[in-house]
Protein backbone atom coordinates (compact mmCIF):
# COMPACT_ATOMS: atom_id res chain seq x y z
CA UNK A 1 0.00 0.00 0.00
CA UNK A 2 1.34 3.43 -0.90
CA UNK A 3 1.97 5.89 1.94
CA UNK A 4 -0.72 8.24 0.65
CA UNK A 5 -3.27 5.40 0.81
CA UNK A 6 -2.54 4.50 4.43
CA UNK A 7 -4.50 5.87 7.41
CA UNK A 8 -3.08 9.04 8.93
CA UNK A 9 -2.49 8.78 12.67
CA UNK A 10 -1.95 11.92 14.76
CA UNK A 11 0.24 11.50 17.85
CA UNK A 12 0.64 13.95 20.74
CA UNK A 13 1.25 13.96 24.51
CA UNK A 14 1.50 16.21 27.56
CA UNK A 15 4.99 15.25 28.78
CA UNK A 16 6.79 16.99 25.94
CA UNK A 17 8.43 15.81 22.74
CA UNK A 18 11.49 14.36 24.52
CA UNK A 19 9.47 12.01 26.74
CA UNK A 20 10.06 8.28 26.47
CA UNK A 21 6.32 7.70 26.47
CA UNK A 22 5.68 9.42 23.15
CA UNK A 23 8.55 7.51 21.55
CA UNK A 24 6.89 4.28 22.69
CA UNK A 25 3.54 5.41 21.30
CA UNK A 26 5.12 6.20 17.94
CA UNK A 27 6.40 2.61 17.84
CA UNK A 28 2.89 1.38 18.69
CA UNK A 29 1.21 3.09 15.75
CA UNK A 30 3.90 2.95 13.06
CA UNK A 31 2.61 -0.33 11.55
CA UNK A 32 -0.86 1.11 10.98
CA UNK A 33 -0.22 4.05 8.68
CA UNK A 34 1.37 7.41 8.16
CA UNK A 35 2.33 8.96 11.50
CA UNK A 36 2.22 12.70 12.17
CA UNK A 37 3.55 13.74 15.57
CA UNK A 38 2.76 17.17 17.02
CA UNK A 39 4.12 17.35 20.55
CA UNK A 40 4.59 20.17 23.07
CA UNK A 41 8.04 21.70 23.41
CA UNK A 42 7.85 21.12 27.18
CA UNK A 43 5.78 19.20 29.69
CA UNK A 44 2.19 20.28 30.34
CA UNK A 45 1.04 17.73 32.91
CA UNK A 46 -2.03 18.85 34.83
CA UNK A 47 -2.95 21.48 32.23
CA UNK A 48 -6.21 19.74 31.31
CA UNK A 49 -7.94 21.41 28.32
CA UNK A 50 -5.92 24.62 28.43
CA UNK A 51 -5.30 26.49 25.18
CA UNK A 52 -2.92 29.32 24.35
CA UNK A 53 -4.65 32.66 23.72
CA UNK A 54 -2.32 35.42 24.96
CA UNK A 55 0.90 34.63 23.09
CA UNK A 56 1.61 33.39 19.56
CA UNK A 57 1.90 29.68 18.86
CA UNK A 58 4.96 28.41 17.04
CA UNK A 59 5.59 25.09 15.32
CA UNK A 60 8.82 23.59 14.06
CA UNK A 61 9.24 20.55 11.84
CA UNK A 62 12.13 18.51 13.23
CA UNK A 63 11.90 15.35 11.14
CA UNK A 64 10.32 14.14 7.93
CA UNK A 65 10.72 10.88 6.07
CA UNK A 66 8.54 8.42 4.20
CA UNK A 67 5.36 7.92 6.22
CA UNK A 68 6.51 10.02 9.18
CA UNK A 69 6.50 13.69 10.23
CA UNK A 70 7.48 15.18 13.60
CA UNK A 71 6.61 18.70 14.73
CA UNK A 72 7.25 20.56 17.98
CA UNK A 73 4.60 23.03 19.15
CA UNK A 74 5.15 25.79 21.71
CA UNK A 75 1.66 25.32 23.17
CA UNK A 76 -0.37 22.84 25.20
CA UNK A 77 -1.50 19.35 24.17
CA UNK A 78 -4.84 20.73 22.99
CA UNK A 79 -3.01 23.43 21.02
CA UNK A 80 -1.06 20.63 19.34
CA UNK A 81 -4.26 18.96 18.19
CA UNK A 82 -5.85 22.19 17.04
CA UNK A 83 -2.87 23.37 15.01
CA UNK A 84 -2.42 19.92 13.49
CA UNK A 85 -6.05 19.81 12.37
CA UNK A 86 -6.07 23.40 11.11
CA UNK A 87 -2.61 23.88 9.62
CA UNK A 88 -0.65 20.66 9.18
CA UNK A 89 -2.99 17.91 8.02
CA UNK A 90 -4.54 17.94 4.58
CA UNK A 91 -7.44 15.78 5.75
CA UNK A 92 -8.94 14.53 8.99
CA UNK A 93 -6.80 11.73 10.48
CA UNK A 94 -8.16 8.22 10.94
CA UNK A 95 -7.02 8.16 14.56
CA UNK A 96 -5.59 10.37 17.28
CA UNK A 97 -3.47 8.88 20.06
CA UNK A 98 -2.13 10.75 23.08
CA UNK A 99 0.58 9.64 25.53
CA UNK A 100 1.90 7.33 26.63
CA UNK A 101 1.64 9.38 29.80
CA UNK A 102 4.21 9.01 32.57
CA UNK A 103 1.75 8.21 35.37
CA UNK A 104 -1.83 6.94 35.48
CA UNK A 105 -4.84 9.03 34.49
CA UNK A 106 -7.43 6.88 36.21
CA UNK A 107 -10.36 8.05 38.33
CA UNK A 108 -10.66 11.84 38.79
CA UNK A 109 -7.15 12.42 37.42
CA UNK A 110 -8.78 12.59 34.01
CA UNK A 111 -10.15 16.02 34.96
CA UNK A 112 -6.62 17.41 35.21
CA UNK A 113 -4.97 15.37 32.47
CA UNK A 114 -3.43 17.08 29.44
CA UNK A 115 -3.07 13.63 27.89
CA UNK A 116 -6.79 12.99 27.99
CA UNK A 117 -7.66 16.58 27.08
CA UNK A 118 -5.87 16.04 23.77
CA UNK A 119 -7.91 12.87 23.19
CA UNK A 120 -11.12 14.69 24.04
CA UNK A 121 -10.17 17.47 21.63
CA UNK A 122 -9.94 14.75 19.01
CA UNK A 123 -13.56 13.88 19.86
CA UNK A 124 -14.58 17.45 19.13
CA UNK A 125 -13.11 17.01 15.65
CA UNK A 126 -14.99 13.69 15.30
CA UNK A 127 -11.73 11.73 15.19
CA UNK A 128 -11.55 8.37 17.02
CA UNK A 129 -9.15 9.10 19.86
CA UNK A 130 -7.30 7.21 22.61
CA UNK A 131 -5.33 8.44 25.60
CA UNK A 132 -2.71 6.02 26.94
CA UNK A 133 -1.08 6.16 30.38
CA UNK A 134 1.35 3.96 32.29
CA UNK A 135 1.25 3.74 36.06
CA UNK A 136 4.84 4.97 36.44
CA UNK A 137 5.65 8.65 36.96
CA UNK A 138 9.39 8.25 36.42
CA UNK A 139 10.97 10.08 33.49
CA UNK A 140 12.93 6.87 32.88
CA UNK A 141 9.85 4.61 32.96
CA UNK A 142 10.07 1.37 30.96
CA UNK A 143 7.32 1.37 28.32
CA UNK A 144 8.27 -1.93 26.67
CA UNK A 145 5.36 -3.74 28.33
CA UNK A 146 2.92 -1.26 26.78
CA UNK A 147 3.75 -1.81 23.12
CA UNK A 148 1.83 -5.01 22.33
CA UNK A 149 -1.29 -4.28 24.44
CA UNK A 150 -1.54 -0.73 23.10
CA UNK A 151 -1.11 -1.98 19.55
CA UNK A 152 -4.04 -4.39 20.00
CA UNK A 153 -6.24 -1.58 21.28
CA UNK A 154 -5.27 0.69 18.38
CA UNK A 155 -6.04 -2.11 15.93
CA UNK A 156 -9.46 -2.61 17.45
CA UNK A 157 -10.33 1.08 17.26
CA UNK A 158 -9.21 1.34 13.63
CA UNK A 159 -11.23 -1.76 12.77
CA UNK A 160 -14.38 -1.14 14.81
CA UNK A 161 -14.45 2.62 15.33
CA UNK A 162 -15.89 4.47 18.31
CA UNK A 163 -19.26 6.06 18.94
CA UNK A 164 -19.47 9.80 18.19
CA UNK A 165 -18.36 12.03 21.07
CA UNK A 166 -16.46 9.11 22.64
CA UNK A 167 -12.78 8.47 23.23
CA UNK A 168 -10.93 5.88 25.30
CA UNK A 169 -8.99 6.42 28.52
CA UNK A 170 -6.51 3.52 28.65
CA UNK A 171 -4.38 2.96 31.76
CA UNK A 172 -1.70 0.30 31.90
CA UNK A 173 -0.34 -1.22 35.14
CA UNK A 174 3.39 -0.96 35.75
CA UNK A 175 4.16 -4.67 35.56
CA UNK A 176 5.89 -6.86 32.94
CA UNK A 177 3.63 -7.81 30.06
CA UNK A 178 3.58 -11.49 31.08
CA UNK A 179 2.18 -10.47 34.49
CA UNK A 180 -0.74 -8.49 33.07
CA UNK A 181 -4.01 -10.33 33.59
CA UNK A 182 -5.79 -8.88 30.59
CA UNK A 183 -8.07 -5.96 29.79
CA UNK A 184 -11.04 -4.65 31.77
CA UNK A 185 -13.55 -2.36 30.10
CA UNK A 186 -14.83 -0.50 33.12
CA UNK A 187 -16.10 2.72 34.59
CA UNK A 188 -14.25 5.64 36.12
CA UNK A 189 -13.57 5.21 39.82
CA UNK A 190 -14.98 7.74 42.28
CA UNK A 191 -11.99 9.28 43.96
CA UNK A 192 -10.55 12.69 44.78
CA UNK A 193 -7.22 14.39 45.20
CA UNK A 194 -6.89 16.13 48.57
CA UNK A 195 -4.48 18.94 47.87
CA UNK A 196 -2.13 20.41 50.40
CA UNK A 197 0.09 23.42 49.84
CA UNK A 198 3.53 23.35 51.39
CA UNK A 199 4.26 26.91 52.56
CA UNK A 200 7.88 27.92 52.03
CA UNK A 201 10.10 31.03 52.04
CA UNK A 202 12.44 31.99 49.23
CA UNK A 203 15.93 33.56 49.69
CA UNK A 204 14.31 37.02 49.53
CA UNK A 205 12.08 36.11 52.48
CA UNK A 206 8.95 35.99 50.33
CA UNK A 207 6.37 33.29 50.87
CA UNK A 208 5.52 30.79 48.15
CA UNK A 209 3.54 27.57 48.02
CA UNK A 210 4.30 24.15 46.52
CA UNK A 211 1.38 21.91 45.60
CA UNK A 212 1.34 18.43 47.13
CA UNK A 213 -1.52 16.02 47.71
CA UNK A 214 -2.79 12.49 48.07
CA UNK A 215 -5.38 10.47 46.16
CA UNK A 216 -8.33 9.02 48.11
CA UNK A 217 -10.31 6.15 46.62
CA UNK A 218 -13.93 6.69 47.67
CA UNK A 219 -15.06 3.20 46.67
CA UNK A 220 -12.14 0.83 47.32
CA UNK A 221 -14.34 -2.30 47.31
CA UNK A 222 -15.91 -1.66 43.89
CA UNK A 223 -14.61 -4.21 41.38
CA UNK A 224 -15.90 -2.56 38.18
CA UNK A 225 -13.63 0.50 38.16
CA UNK A 226 -10.34 1.53 36.59
CA UNK A 227 -8.64 1.77 39.98
CA UNK A 228 -9.60 -1.82 40.82
CA UNK A 229 -8.39 -3.03 37.43
CA UNK A 230 -4.99 -1.36 37.77
CA UNK A 231 -4.56 -2.57 41.35
CA UNK A 232 -5.21 -6.13 40.16
CA UNK A 233 -2.80 -5.89 37.18
CA UNK A 234 -5.40 -5.38 34.46
CA UNK A 235 -5.29 -2.77 31.71
CA UNK A 236 -8.30 -0.50 32.20
CA UNK A 237 -10.31 0.97 29.35
CA UNK A 238 -12.88 3.62 30.21
CA UNK A 239 -15.01 5.09 27.40
CA UNK A 240 -15.17 8.86 27.94
CA UNK A 241 -17.45 11.45 26.35
CA UNK A 242 -17.15 15.20 25.94
CA UNK A 243 -20.84 15.80 26.70
CA UNK A 244 -20.73 16.82 30.36
CA UNK A 245 -24.49 17.12 30.79
CA UNK A 246 -25.82 15.50 33.96
CA UNK A 247 -28.85 13.86 32.40
CA UNK A 248 -29.92 12.43 35.76
CA UNK A 249 -30.39 16.00 37.00
CA UNK A 250 -32.33 17.43 34.07
CA UNK A 251 -35.87 16.55 35.20
CA UNK A 252 -35.14 17.38 38.83
CA UNK A 253 -33.87 20.88 38.04
CA UNK A 254 -36.71 21.55 35.58
CA UNK A 255 -39.06 21.29 38.57
CA UNK A 256 -37.40 24.19 40.41
CA UNK A 257 -39.31 27.45 40.74
CA UNK A 258 -37.36 29.94 38.62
Amino acid sequence: MKTEDKPVILVTNDDGYRAKGIQALIEVVKPFGKVVVVAPSEGHSGMSHAITVKVPLRIEKVEEKEGFEFYICSGTPVDCVKIAMNQLLKEKPSLLVSGINHGANSSSSIVYSGTMAAAMEGCLYEVPSIGFSLLDFSKEADFSSCINPARKIVGNVLKNGLLPDTCLNVNIPNVPENEMKGVKVCRQNKGVWREEFDKRTDPNNREYFWLTGEFYNLEPEADDTDEWALHHKYISIVPVQTDLTSYASLEQIKKWNF
